[in-house]
């Protein structure tokens, strides 16, 4: 059994998206260390001002902090754990976490448009499915909820059990029937 899986593993040339944990403070060098290998890497960016004693300055930090997502199959996949700054594949259920095509496209689609972006474990209680029908998210279905005060758009990114928080006004969004 142990042998099939391992097998399967090994004879599946496809390129699938995959989580990794890195360092603190290291996911935009590691991203950019496995694109120099040749490794599709993608890191969620957003803006954020950030103030220090002498200045205010706009910076690009990591939406997900310590998460790189690698583009990879059987072959590249262990030569991603050589990067500097990768520490391991994030697991649930005991199997390395596969992200879905559609959801790097939809993290992709978030982090480029301009809203206010939040991402938080994904804890939150269900609410109101509804579907993005105005904005540069269009056609994008997600949970309705209220966190802090706010009305927000929960993304659910299920593989690494994360969500994305969008603020958006209730003219934007309709329920899921």
């Amino acid at each position: 059994m142990r042998l099939q899986k391992y097998n399967r593993f090994y004879m599946d040339n496809a390129l699938k998206w995959y989580a990794v944990y890195t360092r603190s403070r290291f996911e935009k060098k590691a991203a950019r260390w496995l694109t120099e290998q040749g490794i599709e890497a993608y890191v969620p960016l957003q803006r954020v001002m950030r103030q220090w004693s002498d200045r205010r300055k706009l910076v690009l930090e990591p939406a997900i902090p310590s998460y790189v997502f690698v583009h990879v199959n059987h072959r590249l996949y262990y030569k991603v754990l050589e990067t500097p700054g990768v520490v391991r594949y994030v697991f649930f259920d005991g199997k390395p976490a596969v992200v879905r095509d559609e959801e790097i496209d939809t993290l992709k689609r978030v982090m480029d448009s301009d809203l206010e972006v939040e991402c938080l474990p994904d804890d939150l209680q269900p609410g109101t499915q509804v579907r993005i029908v105005q904005g540069p998210l269009t056609g994008i279905e997600g949970e309705f909820v209220e966190y802090m005060g706010k009305q927000k758009v929960a993304l659910r990114i299920e593989a690494i059990r994360q969500v994305m928080m969008v603020t958006l006004a209730p003219q934007m969004v309709e329920p899921i029937k």
